[in-house]
């Protein structure tokens, strides 16, 4: 019998063969393990790419290809249309999650309805190092500047209920704009 999948992780992937493999280990380290992972490769160009995400094998990760690049957002809506979880964890290619991260933002979820947004702290790795210095959320001051990073749990019936990342933010701050509907989706 298999397992029934709770998490669906999200990662798009333009170009960033190097860092995947690092991104996927953070996940199969989570302590937390009814979770798929889907990677859409967004028309990735060079050969690196193509040829570790042709190679990666896994039960519980699928590679979806997309025709043209389109950018993140629409990356992203595309593998949320896909998945079976009842949460939503968007993961940057070139990042990685701590391995307790995916039980402790559930548990939250699972606990608490009134909360529609799980995040942690962050810290840089690779050249630079240390704590991300982010401010604590806050309302209304989350409408003036971004204190949630784009690697933040929540529902996919929110998803649904706001149309997903809006697909004209091509330039980045989709994750903003989408943390700024789903506030206005619940308390609206």
């Amino acid at each position: 019998m298999s397992k029934q999948i709770k998490i669906s992780i999200i990662i798009p992937c333009f170009n960033d063969g190097k860092y995947i493999k690092e991104a996927i280990a953070s996940i199969n380290n989570q302590t937390y393990k009814e979770l798929e992972i889907i990677i859409i490769d967004d028309a990735s160009t060079d050969v690196q790419t193509k040829q570790v995400l042709s190679e990666l094998k896994q039960e519980n990760l699928t590679v979806i290809y997309m025709e043209q690049n389109a950018g993140p957002a629409v990356a992203r809506n595309r593998g949320i249309e896909l998945a079976k979880g009842k949460y939503i964890l968007p993961l940057d290619a070139d990042d990685k999650i701590a391995p307790t991260y995916l039980e402790k933002a559930k548990e939250v979820l699972d606990s608490r309805s009134e909360v529609g947004i799980v995040y942690c702290e962050a810290e840089f790795f690779g050249e630079e190092t240390g704590k991300w210095d982010l401010l604590p959320y806050s309302f209304p001051e989350i409408l003036v500047t971004n204190m949630v990073f784009a690697t933040a749990m929540y529902r996919k019936s929110d998803w649904e209920s706001i149309g997903g990342y809006n697909k004209n933010m091509l330039q980045g701050n989709e994750d903003y704009d989408f943390w700024l509907s789903l506030i206005e989706h619940n308390t609206g």
